[in-house]
Formats: structure tokens, sequence, C-alpha cells
């Protein structure tokens, strides 16, 4: 054997007389992949949970996340300013917010503020259905986002980063407690056929498996493509499964790991399964009524009967064991969110709270006379807030400084209000809550102790709620 032999130009080929220099120049990429082989082959390099169950009894089953795009004005819904009113119209000293620039006036709320239940807690006139229900929900009046920017503030919300490429709370969720139906998906969105701003990125199962992906449901036309099969013939789709099963196996021997392909197949079946399943939760013939009264399902308004539909939707699905729905907004009204009133705040905020706020008071009816309530926690949040002061007479820009969001049903102590911002609506100033806490909460909630749903990637370990977060117990029953 002689030295190295170079005459078919193919470096990889040696002969004698290695020395250790070249063995570690021509082996570095197989040492990386002898090492990558290695941790693929331990369970905790994944940190797959292969027996999901909660860390402690939960107080909830279920969570319906009400997504209102665009960002409401929390001191036009539920978190009132009598002072603002006072000191419309006039001139805002400089304050440290970022969309506070330029020649700005402080104004009032346009509506009306009564209080309700035995907690007396106050609502906007925008709300008359939700309102009935104050004494179930827990007022959160001190959140505080980071940006001013919808795609960055709906990330956070999802994800609990402001950058994409993370796994959403539903990814989470049903990461760390499984399926309680094995025929339908863990994680359901009830869309608009339209995407928020921040992208697909919102329901994403990040570097979760592919399983904890969210299935989407539009509103309107076909809730969900190819959910009839298109082999008539049963044993036929069966037979393509198991032939596209098997060489799926075959490939993930060949690559020395199985994760990827594993998560494939189990979609595969769970799209197989589905096909039977979806279509009898869907349909509403077994409705009564009543019912579909209640959830708006008679109005004329387009818009607000899809709305209904799809959060009367969502008590099915969580009905049949869906683990987390996220029922988001049509867009109605401007031209990056649904509650995004840099101007025409009053027509605007009026007509989504005309199209929303029925269906979200009649879930909350629906779900309690189901005894389902209990076991379903109930999100309403959007990105941020708006403005308490505006460049013009009638319109509120982005608000990350304080708002206010509200959560019902399981373990949630009703008729509370929690934290403050200042007497004209601008910082979040006692019990300041951030996403982080919201999300340590519902996991709580869930029974899901936050710091340890722990997923490693990327070398590290990953979670929801980041290095952050604290259970808001103020609020729990």
């Amino acid at each position: 054997m002689g030295k190295s032999d170079k005459s078919c130009g193919c470096p990889g080929r040696v002969g004698s007389g290695l020395s250790r220099r070249e063995l570690l120049k021509h082996s570095a990429t197989g040492f990386g992949m002898f090492a990558l082989s290695a941790l693929m082959a331990d369970p905790s390099y994944s940190g797959v949970i292969t027996d999901p169950k909660p860390h402690f009894k939960p107080k909830a089953k279920n969570v319906i996340f009400l997504f209102m795009d665009g960002g409401v004005s929390h001191v036009d819904s539920y978190d009132p300013k009598p002072k603002l009113k006072e000191l419309e119209g006039q001139r805002v000293g400089k304050v440290d917010n970022p969309t506070a620039g330029g020649d700005r006036k402080w104004l009032g709320s346009p509506w009306a503020f009564k209080q309700y239940g035995q907690s007396g807690l106050p609502v906007s006139e925008l709300f008359p259905h939700t309102a009935k229900h104050v004494d179930k929900m827990a007022f959160v009046r001190s959140m505080k986002a980071e940006f001013p920017l919808h795609s960055r503030g709906n990330l956070l919300l999802h994800t609990g980063r402001n950058t994409g490429g993370l796994p959403s709370m539903g990814s989470w969720m049903t990461y760390g407690l499984g399926s309680q139906n094995k025929n339908l998906p863990g994680f359901v969105v009830l869309n608009f056929n339209t995407v928020p701003p921040g992208g697909m990125e919102n329901f994403s199962n990040g570097f979760l498996p592919a399983v904890h992906q969210a299935t989407m449901l539009r509103a309107s036309g076909i809730p969900l493509d190819n959910l009839s099969p298109a082999d008539k013939i049963a044993r036929i789709q069966r037979a393509k499964l198991d032939l596209l099963g098997q060489e799926d196996k075959d490939f993930s021997t060949a690559l020395g790991t199985s994760e990827p392909v594993e998560s494939a197949i189990q979609n595969y079946e769970l799209a197989y399964r589905m096909q039977s399943l979806v279509p009898d939760v869907l349909d509403l013939a077994k409705e009564s009524e009543a019912t579909k009264k209640l959830y708006g399902l008679d109005v004329a308004d387009e818009k607000q009967k899809l709305f209904g539909l799809q959060c009367l939707r969502a008590r099915r699905l969580v009905e049949s064991g869906v683990r987390f729905v996220e029922v988001c907004c049509p867009q109605l009204y401007g031209s990056t969110g649904t509650w995004d009133q840099h101007g025409d705040l009053k027509k605007g905020h009026e007509r989504n709270a005309q199209v929303t706020d029925q269906a979200v008071a009649a879930l909350i009816t629906d779900l309690q006379e189901r005894g389902l309530l209990d076991d379903t926690l109930i999100l309403w949040s959007g990105e941020f807030g708006r403005t308490p002061h505006s460049p013009g007479k009638d319109g509120r820009d982005h608000h990350p400084e304080g708002f206010t969001l509200w959560m019902a049903g399981g373990g949630i102590k009703g008729g509370t209000a929690y934290g403050a911002t200042d007497e004209m609506g601008m910082f979040a100033t006692e019990n300041v809550t951030s996403f982080h806490d919201v999300h340590a909460t519902m996991l709580y909630l869930m029974g899901i102790e936050h710091t340890k749903l722990t997923y490693r990637f990327g070398g590290r370990d990953y979670r929801l709620t980041d290095v952050h977060g604290q259970v808001i117990k103020d609020i729990l029953a």
C-alpha cells in the first residue's frame, strides 16, 4: 500500500500512512453522524413523551381559545376609565410609548359601562350578551405584551415567543396530555379562510412531532379538504395506506431514526379515521332549533352566523374529546385585523362586537347547560390593546403596555378582576401580567407544571413559557 491515491480525483480515497490530521479531515462528518445517531437513539434527545398524562389532578380537560385578532380596546370593553372621558380632547404629554408620537389627544370611550352580576363587574355596552356571564369570568386587566406589531404580538400570544418556528400552545397541550379521542385531532383551529398576521406559524407544531400540528376547519365552503375518500371502496384505500406505511418504515430504517417518519404514518392513519368521525361532529342536524338560535344561526348577518357556527362547532369538538380548539374571527373591519381600528373606532368595534358577542355568550351558556363548563377552560384574548389617546377623534393605535383578557370555565374563580392599569389606561401598574403567566396558568389548570413540560431541540430544553411564567393564583377557584 502506498501514499494517498488522488489519481481519480476522489479526496476520500486514501492509502496507508494516513496521518492523524488526514484521518480527522476525512472522517469529521462521519464522527458527526455517529454522534447524531447515538443522540437520536437516546429517547431523552427528542424529549418525546411516550405516556402523556398530567403531572397532577387537572381542573380542566379542554381549552377553547377565542382569538380576538387585531387588538380589542381595553378602555372600551372591560376596563372603564372615567378620568379618560373627563380629559377627552386634551393634549397628551410625553409618554413612554412607541405609538404615542406626534400630536395626540386623550380619547374617552364612546360607550357607557354598567355593572353586572353579583360581583358588580363593569362591562361596556358593546357586550350585552357576554356581560350576563361576568360571575363566571375572571378579567386580567394588567396584561403587558412586548411589541406593538400584529405579527410579533400574535406569535407571542400563541407560542410564547415573538419569532416564528416555535410550537403553538395547542401543540404543547396535545404534546403534554395526548388526545382524548384517537379518531380526532387534538388541536383544531376554526378559521375563516384567512390567516392572521404572523401566518401559519401561529398554529405550527414547530419542532414538536408532526402529530401535534393544528387541523384547520373553515367556516364556509368545504370545512376540510379531502375529507371524503377518493377511493370509494374502503379496502383499496386501506391497501394504499398499508403500502405507504411500509415504505415509510423502510425509509426510517435506512435513515436510522423513526420519529419523523412515525409522525407521518400516524397522521395518515388519523386522517383515515377522521373520514368517518369528523363529518358526524360537524353535522348540526342533531342540534335543536333552540340551540342554533342561541348561537345566532338564524340571523341574516352572514358573518355573525358563521362565527356562531364556529363557536357551536367548538362545543361539539370539545364534547367529542378534542383537547384544544381555537376559534378565529372573520375579517370584518380594518386592513390587518378584525379589531384593528386606527380610525372609525365606533363603527368598527360595534361591528366586531355585534358579530362575536352573542355566540361567545351562547358558548358559555351551552357548555354550562351540558355540564361541560367545569371541564372546559375558555380564554378570550387579542394580541394587545389600544391606546387611550388618538391622533384624531375616532381611532386608537396598537397598545401593548396595558390591556385586558378574560378566562372562564374549568378552575377559574368567576366574578374576579385581577390587576389594573393607571387611571388613563396607559400602563399596567398592579400585578403586571405577561402571556407567559397566562400560559403557565392554562397549563396548571390542565394539570401540567409548566417548568416540567419541555422538549429537547437544538441542544437545549424548550418550553412554552421559556424561562418565564408564574401561575396567576388569584383567579383560580
